[in-house]
């Protein structure tokens, strides 16, 4: 009866802490286009305005339930010159993110693409938090605007033909 009672106990808890684990070790998914509208924002504040979300430019990653990693670019036509030249849209992440081997702590943050391209990653305030520089995939036909892309290496971030490559700790 002893040994029944040992292996009950012993039994559930290998399972439990197995079957937790497995819970939250889900591969990271691309968000489908027509679940976009629950999970994006429809605005993002940047240096007291708010620019309204192009949700045709619009990508989010799930990591697992409630965690996701989400870009999108903004209408940045209500900004100075000087603000749309470097801003074109936000990152929003649930958890810490490496950008181009860059580590993104979770929170909000603004971006931009420039000519020769470099993704630099802002703060809220305006402040540059880094910059990585973009792979050109010159093979990628119809390239969209912006989005998110599994691959083998990690997820790929793409800005036209431009991209960085996302991993998720």
């Amino acid at each position: 009866m002893r040994r029944f009672w040992l292996g009950i106990i012993l039994g559930t808890s290998l399972f439990f802490p197995v079957s937790f684990a497995c819970a939250y070790a889900q591969e990271p998914v691309v968000v489908p286009e027509e679940e976009l509208s629950r999970v994006v924002p429809t605005g993002f504040y940047y240096e007291g305005q708010v620019a309204p979300t192009q949700m045709r430019n619009a990508a989010a990653i799930r990591i697992r339930e409630k965690k996701h990693v989400i870009v999108a670019l903004v209408d940045n036509s209500g900004y100075s010159a000087e603000i749309r030249e470097k801003i074109e849209g936000f990152w929003a992440t649930d958890i810490p993110v490496r950008i181009g081997g860059r580590t993104l702590a979770v929170g909000v943050y603004p971006f931009g693409v420039t000519q020769e391209g470099v993704l630099n990653i802002y703060d809220l305030a305006g402040t540059l938090r880094f910059s990585v520089r973009t792979s050109r995939d010159t093979g990628l036909r119809n390239p969209r605007p912006l989005a998110m892309v599994a691959a083998g290496d990690g997820i790929r971030f793409y800005r036209g033909r431009n991209y960085v490559i996302v991993r998720f700790r």
